[in-house]
């Protein structure tokens, strides 16, 4: 489980294929500190930690991630957002994230907002993909306040550190970014949908 606050933005060094799978090497702050077998958030995306170096780590993505989150889009300098997993005990300073990504989406558009920024983003909405006005959604693995969800589209809020520690400060109109949609909304959504098949 995680959390949704970023330790540290790495960059994407290597990229190798080996038949229907991409091993993804990574340099970073942290990379150092990672072992074997560990799980790790990239850009919300959980993965396994495979190989180490002294400043690099690699983490192998099977079709099915690719397919369903932004990585078949990874490029050789790219940089990532990187979460390890939550400690037993430690503070949940922002919202339960399994690294599981929904779906998705497309940044819309930036809008400088005295100092912060506000990221407008479009997804294609279902039943499990709740959103609601001041709820958590996870973006590129970030933990944030939901602002004006409005059928396809929603806000978030950026401030000046978030922007500079992430790779928020890359995305423009456009790009597309990985979503993880609250766990608790995804329940409740699961469970009106059993109710309405009953009635």
């Amino acid at each position: 489980m995680f959390t949704g606050i970023i330790e540290s933005a790495g960059t994407i060094s290597r990229i190798e294929h080996e038949n229907e799978n991409v091993h993804f090497t990574v340099e970073s702050d942290i990379s150092d500190e990672l072992k074997i077998d560990q799980s790790l958030a990239h850009d919300g995306v959980c993965l396994t930690v495979v190989a180490l170096t002294d400043r690099t780590h690699t983490v192998t993505a099977i079709r099915e991630t690719l397919e369903r989150t932004r990585l078949g889009s990874w490029k050789e300098g790219d940089r990532v957002n990187l979460e390890r997993a939550m400690q037993a005990g430690a503070r949940l300073d922002g919202h339960i994230v399994q690294g599981h990504v929904d779906t998705v989406g497309e940044c819309l558009r930036v809008e400088e907002a005295g100092g912060s920024w506000y990221f407008t983003f479009r997804y294609a909405p279902s039943p499990e993909t709740l959103l609601v006005d001041k709820g958590s959604v996870c973006i590129n693995g970030v933990s944030l306040t939901v602002v004006e969800p409005d059928g396809d589209t929603f806000k978030v809020a950026i401030i000046p550190y978030t922007f500079e520690h992430t790779n928020f400060g890359a995305l423009t109109a456009g790009a597309k970014v990985n979503l993880e949609f609250d766990i608790i909304g995804k329940y409740i959504a699961r469970q009106m949908a059993a109710y309405r098949d009953l009635a």
